[in-house]
């Protein structure tokens, strides 16, 4: 893919260059000409006033002398410079990675989940060393089982912590069934979070700690999935504390 939709950067440039509440003028010559020596391009537009007959045209054109990567990334950044409760840029980037995400080159540390998660295990540093080892040796691309050694074991001392024991992973069910009653969770996500944990270690046993050969294509989605029932108990325990 060399370029990113006509379509799509139609759309972009018109909620980020918007009138009323996109970005100025000389903002986008600004961030347009940072980008263009990053890039090492030319752009049309790199002073102001344009010459075009607007903004969003101007931001357009610009931004079609860059490479889809570049583009997407581009417009992914422009999107983060506005506030993260304005509806048509949450529409917009949501579209971006549905479209386009394949094009992402951020590291699965600088995701907003993994940022947000990170977040919540500051109060838990045993867990969140653990935590940050295994984003480490995922984004070197080496030790494969042992990232999802430290990521297992980074759960299982979060899930120590919260309930004042030294049980395995395994047995802590009915204890993390009893965080999820005192918190007032709902009937649906009490009967899911144990089978989904029961899944989880059931998939460390049979596949990584017995196993040498981990799939490569299911790493990042353990990483996910643990991250989003790590930030779930820490929220939901410190709500009924």
């Amino acid at each position: 893919m060399e370029k990113l939709d006509n379509s799509f950067l139609t759309y972009a440039c018109s909620i980020l260059a918007d009138t009323n509440n996109g970005l100025s003028g000389h903002k986008i010559v600004e961030l347009c000409n940072s980008y263009a020596v990053d890039f090492n391009k030319i752009i049309p537009h790199a002073s102001y006033p344009f010459e075009a007959a607007n903004k969003r045209t101007a931001l357009k054109e610009n931004l079609q002398v860059f490479s889809a990567p570049e583009q997407f990334r581009i417009i992914k950044e422009l999107c983060e410079i506005f506030p993260s409760d304005y509806k048509e840029i949450s529409e917009l980037k949501n579209k971006l990675y549905l479209r386009y995400g394949i094009l992402a080159t951020e590291k699965i540390s600088e995701t907003e989940l993994i940022q947000k998660t990170k977040h919540w295990l500051s109060g838990h540093p045993l867990a969140l060393k653990q935590y940050d080892s295994a984003l480490s040796k995922y984004e070197g691309g080496i030790f494969e089982r042992n990232t999802l050694d430290d990521l297992r074991l980074s759960f299982e001392l979060l899930v120590k912590e919260l309930l004042c024991n030294d049980k395995s992973l395994e047995n802590q069910i009915n204890g993390i069934c009893s965080i999820l009653d005192k918190s007032g969770t709902s009937t649906e996500l009490k009967n899911m979070v144990p089978k989904i944990i029961d899944y989880y270690t059931k998939f460390q046993n049979n596949h990584v700690k017995h196993n040498d050969k981990v799939n490569k294509n299911e790493i990042e989605y353990v990483i996910e999935l643990t991250s989003i029932i790590m930030k779930f108990l820490i929220k939901v325990n410190e709500n009924q504390a």
